[in-house]
């Protein structure tokens, strides 16, 4: 007989009518879901054939978790707000922030209050009081998916990457802070999506709602997020160092040749997108072979800037080539998400 685990019930397959298999349900279960005699179950059969029971009418809404959370007077703010981020990526509906014997310090209200307003979707301020802070996640899991977040946080990072190359052609110096304000949109998406996907690891009616199929996709979409949040991470890096350029207007020469690498990137990235969106293997196997390409691009356009631009601007612009060369590769790094997301469509399991 196999061995039983703590927290685990073993029971016999019977079969009735000669060919209808049968268990019975833990009575526990049973009373705890407040079944009887007639009442409907649904069963759904898991990607690792484990079976999944669950009452008919079972809620699926998301369930009310509360965090509570002690701010020590010797605490930094950014420690707090680190604490509340963890809050919010493991799911709690309510973080709430108590001191039952002083008022919390005006630096670390501050600093959370900035910080959800920036950062954290759907999460509203609650309750703000000398000795508490509420914070209540009001966007349900149903209402933004895992794909619809991440179409959004990906349109947002491409079109930063846009805005940053159009930078160096200007003397406009708002644009490039622009981009920089913007990351925190993407900031936003990328937090959210962690927080949907550690939920949906755990909650079979979460996964289906959240557009994906297996809690397997979870890690991969957690690598394509990442991938997307550093693509976006390098646009800024791109403004801030046009920003360090000394240059009213960087040369057109230049110019124009950075716009061909960031055009040849933005295709990488943009396609390698689709091919997430799409789940096609040979999309994103195309994507990969296009990819290659970036690197012997790079190294032509580092000659011309060694040859036409000032020598004091070339540490600079270096450094701009090089985020524009990562954009590709982020790309090429989806890709090959989506490869092993989606091998099956390209064998034969034997």
């Amino acid at each position: 007989m196999a061995k039983k685990v703590p927290g685990e019930e073993l029971r016999k397959v019977q079969v009735t009518g000669g060919s209808t298999y049968i268990i019975s349900l833990p009575k526990n279960w049973v009373e705890q879901m407040g079944l009887q005699r007639g009442s409907v179950v649904r069963i759904s059969q898991e990607d690792d054939l484990t079976l999944c029971v669950q009452p008919e009418s079972a809620e699926t809404q998301d369930a009310t978790r509360r965090a509570i959370l002690t701010p020590r007077q010797d605490e930094t703010p950014d420690s707090l707000v680190r604490r509340v981020v963890s809050a919010y990526l493991m799911g709690f509906n309510i973080l709430q922030m108590k001191n039952p014997k002083e008022r919390i310090d005006r630096s670390q209200r501050f600093a959370v209050k900035d910080f959800t307003r920036k950062k954290l979707v759907g999460t509203e301020i609650l309750s703000d009081l000398p000795q508490e802070l509420t914070l209540q996640v009001l966007l349900s899991y149903t209402e933004l998916s895992v794909m619809d977040a991440l179409r959004r946080m990906s349109l947002i990072a491409a079109s930063m990457h846009r805005d940053a190359i159009t930078v160096l052609g200007t003397e406009d110096s708002r644009l490039a802070k622009e981009i920089v304000a913007m990351d925190d949109e993407v900031d936003r998406f990328n937090l959210y999506i962690i927080r949907l996907l550690n939920v949906a690891v755990m909650d079979a009616h979460i996964l289906k709602e959240s557009g994906l199929n297996s809690p397997r996709d979870c890690l991969a979409y957690r690598l394509i997020v990442k991938s997307v949040e550093r693509m976006a991470d390098h646009a800024v890096n791109i403004a801030q160092n046009r920003l360090a350029l000394t240059l009213s207007v960087v040369e057109k020469g230049v110019v124009d040749e950075l716009e061909k690498l960031s055009n040849f990137a933005l295709e990488v990235f943009e396609e390698a997108m689709e091919a997430v969106f799409d789940e096609d293997y040979s999309e994103a196997d195309k994507v990969l072979d296009k990819a290659f390409e970036i690197r012997k691009m790079e190294v032509e356009v580092l000659h011309l800037l060694i040859k036409y631009a000032p020598p004091e601007e070339v540490p600079a612009l270096r450094l701009i080539v090089e985020s524009i060369s990562r954009t590709a590769e982020y790309g090429a790094d989806i890709a090959e998400t989506v490869l092993n997301m989606t091998v099956k469509d390209a064998v034969i399991e034997a």
